[in-house]
C-alpha cells in the first residue's frame, strides 16, 4: 500500500504560516511621559565644573594645580559644603594606574560628591 507524499503538504504549511506571521501588524508599545525641563528660560548659566587630572604617575591636579592627597580630599570637603555642588569631572591619563583613579573616586563617594563624571573612558577601549 501506498503512502501519502507529506512534504508538499508542509510547505503549503510552511509558506501559510510565514505569510500569516509577514501580515501581522507590529506591536507598538509607546509610553508617554513629560520630562522635566530644566527650567531656565532664555540665557542659562553654565553650571561649575571642578578638573582633577590623574595623571601618568599617580600626581594629582585640581583645575590645573598640583596637589597632594590631603589637599585634595580638603578641596572635596568643602564642595560637599556648598549649596550646589559643582559637578566635578575626572579626568585620568591614559597610563595611570586604577588604583590611582579608585582612590580618587574613594575619597569623592566618602566625601559625599554627588555629581562626578569620568571623562576620556573611550581611551581605554
Amino acid at each position: 500500500m501506498m503512502e501519502m507524499n507529506m512534504t508538499p503538504m508542509i510547505d503549503v504549511m510552511l509558506v501559510l504560516i510565514i505569510m500569516f506571521i509577514t501580515t501581522l501588524p507590529i506591536a507598538q508599545n509607546a509610553v508617554n511621559l513629560a520630562m522635566p525641563g530644566d527650567g531656565c528660560k532664555g540665557d542659562c548659566p553654565k553650571p561649575e565644573v571642578v578638573r582633577i587630572d590623574v595623571d601618568f604617575d599617580g600626581t594629582l591636579m585640581w583645575n590645573g594645580q598640583e596637589l597632594e592627597r590631603p589637599q585634595l580630599e580638603a578641596k572635596l570637603d568643602s564642595i560637599k559644603s556648598l549649596a550646589k555642588q559643582p559637578e566635578v569631572q575626572l579626568y585620568p591619563h591614559r597610563l595611570t594606574s586604577y588604583k590611582n583613579v579608585a582612590a580618587v573616586l574613594a575619597a569623592a563617594q566618602s566625601r559625599g560628591v554627588t555629581s562626578l563624571g569620568i571623562i576620556g573612558n573611550e581611551q581605554y577601549l
